[in-house]
């Protein structure tokens, strides 16, 4: 009972700061959820942004909880230390991962193309075309001119340009495309 008093304080900050983000978090994938279906995102698209979300609230809870508990950062700081080490050393050499995680994120809410769209990426004279059939977290998957599925990193697919083609432009390309095969048997195009 001694211990009950003595941390009360601490226990009903726990209590409602877990309560508060648990609200804000469910609020956060409600709208996620009508963005998604107001968009027409799909649902494995939908599910790895919440799960994303969820890993963010259950970082912000440990921080709060430190806080709240009053975990003093001097005392583990070796601990702490080399855990930042080996986190940063593994997000310097991974740097591509965490920008296509984030870019998968970015292309969620703002990204004007959908799985069976048929597009173009501006590469110069090696500009890629073909039917998007899935948008994973790290890349894109495009199913190209010669029924090659290719993965696409999800930072470069905003950093490119991108044209979403029409049944026309699809047809001309397809020709253009056959033409060039039927002229080059041999010559597998990029």
């Amino acid at each position: 009972m001694d211990v009950l008093t003595l941390y009360f304080d601490k226990i009903i900050y726990t209590l409602i700061s877990v309560i508060m983000l648990i609200i804000l978090q469910s609020m956060v994938i409600k709208i996620t959820k009508k963005f998604a279906e107001k968009w027409n995102r799909f649902h494995t698209r939908t599910t790895l942004v919440k799960r994303l979300i969820n890993y963010l609230f259950f970082f912000l809870l440990l921080v709060i909880l430190f806080v709240i508990w009053g975990v003093k950062f001097e005392s583990i700081s070796i601990f702490l230390s080399s855990i930042f080490a080996v986190i940063g050393v593994a997000f310097f050499a991974q740097w591509s991962i965490l920008s296509n995680v984030t870019s998968g994120i970015i292309m969620f809410f703002t990204f004007p193309y959908r799985i069976g769209d048929f597009i173009k990426i501006h590469e110069g004279d090696h500009s890629i075309y073909g039917y998007i059939i899935d948008i994973k977290a790290f890349q894109i998957l495009i199913k190209n001119l010669n029924d090659e599925v290719v993965t696409y990193p999800n930072s470069m697919m905003l950093q490119k340009g991108v044209s979403i083609l029409d049944g026309t432009n699809i047809q001309r390309i397809m020709a253009e495309h056959q033409k060039k095969e039927a002229d080059n048997p041999n010559v597998n195009e990029d």
